[in-house]
């Protein structure tokens, strides 16, 4: 089993980020990602992307289940996130403290959204780190800028880094 260090880091994965030496995130992986994931040391995924999804695995809790890792499902619905999903993610990042996780969903962006609440609310990150993070995949707009908190930004559009607006 590999270490989980940037050297290591599988990069054609979907918006793959690194958060610190226990925690990766990405959109939706392969079968084939999935046991490089496993290679890094993960020892838990959790998945936030709805298994109805076009892009979702088949059957991706039998798939990480055979690869050995364990596995949490917290379907979020992209149109509407909830408090119950924050808690649901928030009780799960508890349990799991100490663990080497990936989170993923379909394309990063629910958790890139959970990770900056939690990082801000629960692990006392200063505001202006956590959004980094957050931004360096998008800033959202909608019910997500809602979900956030970010109310200046919730009549307008999800922006993405790298175009003009």
């Amino acid at each position: 089993m590999r270490d989980l260090s940037p050297g290591n880091d599988p990069t054609d994965i979907y918006m793959w980020r690194r958060i610190d030496e226990r925690l990766t995130t990405s959109g939706q992986p392969s079968e084939e990602q999935l046991r490089a994931i496993r290679e890094l040391g993960v020892s838990h995924v959790v998945n936030l992307g709805p298994h109805a999804h076009e892009k979702a695995l088949p059957d991706e809790t039998g798939s990480v289940a055979a690869l050995g890792m364990n596995y949490t499902y917290i379907p979020v619905d992209f149109d509407n996130p909830t408090e119950a999903d924050f808690d649901s993610f928030c009780s799960t990042m508890a349990d799991l403290s100490g663990a080497t996780i990936h989170i993923h969903c379909i394309a990063n962006m629910r958790v890139s959204a959970f990770l900056y609440r939690y990082h801000r609310d629960h692990r006392w990150m200063p505001e202006p780190a956590a959004r980094e993070l957050l931004e360096q995949l998008w800033r959202p707009g909608g019910v997500w800028a809602t979900f956030i908190g970010d109310s200046g930004a919730q009549a307008l559009d999800h922006r993405y880094p790298g175009r003009h607006y």
